[in-house]
């Protein structure tokens, strides 16, 4: 038997367990269901692990060779040819720091430009947060970091055995909280840059020459000592600068351990990562018309 049309119950919205609604202002953000999504957050990083090493030889190994040839370059290069100071410390162990901190600000960075472009065909086809994608980019790298780190607790061990003039400290307890702003601010940059990219394909190209370029404007082949006390302030001003400061002070005991610094470090991570959201939030809702 059929029913009336205008006997038909009318459709309630407490009945639905998600409701799609457009997104209005710049701050509607919904960062709440970045936490509703955290299962498929989990399958991107699964994903980004499998596809990186898939048809390799090498495999996760590629993690440890890349920052032992960098740091060998590095030695030779920086600290044999240009004779650039140490501080005192073994060079190995100096370049290594500073790459393994760095590695992992990039590779957040780089990851996570890409993100419109690199995902347009699935943007396109169904809703779910998208901010989920570059956040995912951000965990998975935790896994080569993870392999670097130990890479250099190694090294750490080994010419601590040998008698190397090296202190390990008290401040090797802030690493999860240097980890956590390296994300933040690769994180922030990151989506920036892949929401620019959406209009401007040329930044694209830029990306990976900026990247090249900011190394050396931090402390990574370089110790701070070298500069005037009266202009490292500038330079700390990179926020990046503080935290290889800190990383390096924190398992060698040499570097510029500065709790202002790296409260300005974090204060500017914080503006950028707010700043990043806003903007991916807002150029998501339009995107697939100039992608």
């Amino acid at each position: 038997m059929s029913i009336p049309i205008s006997k038909l119950p009318a459709p309630n919205s407490d009945n639905w367990d998600l409701i799609i609604r457009p997104k209005s202002g710049w701050f509607d953000l919904h960062l709440n269901d970045l936490w509703r999504y955290r299962d498929l957050t989990m399958l991107f990083v699964w994903r980004d692990f499998v596809a990186q090493y898939k048809q390799t030889i090498l495999g996760p190994l590629w993690h440890l060779i890349q920052p032992l040839f960098t740091t060998l370059l590095f030695t030779v290069i920086f600290g044999k040819v240009a004779k650039l100071p140490t501080d005192g410390l073994p060079p190995i162990l100096f370049y290594l720091a500073g790459v393994t901190g760095w590695n992992y600000f990039a590779d957040c960075l780089n990851r996570t430009s890409g993100t419109f472009i690199a995902n347009a065909g699935i943007f396109g086809k169904v809703y779910f947060p998208r901010l989920t994608v570059p956040v995912s980019a951000v965990i998975s790298n935790i896994i080569k970091f993870g392999i670097q780190f130990a890479l250099f607790l190694a090294f750490v061990l080994f010419y601590w055995g040998q008698g190397a003039s090296i202190h390990p400290n008290a401040a090797v307890l802030l690493v999860p909280f240097l980890v956590l702003i390296m994300a933040a601010l690769g994180l922030g940059c990151g989506i920036i840059i892949s929401s620019l990219t959406t209009k401007y394909r040329d930044l694209q190209i830029l990306v990976s020459f900026g990247v090249q370029l900011a190394m050396y404007a931090t402390p990574v082949i370089y110790p701070m000592s070298i500069f005037p006390k009266a202009a490292q302030w500038i330079l700390l001003l990179n926020p990046m600068a503080p935290i290889i400061e800190t990383f390096r002070y924190a398992f060698l005991g040499q570097g510029m351990f500065s709790p202002l610094y790296l409260a300005c470090s974090v204060g500017i991570t914080a503006v950028i990562l707010a700043i990043g959201i806003v903007l991916f939030n807002h150029v998501e809702k339009t995107f697939m018309d100039t992608v």
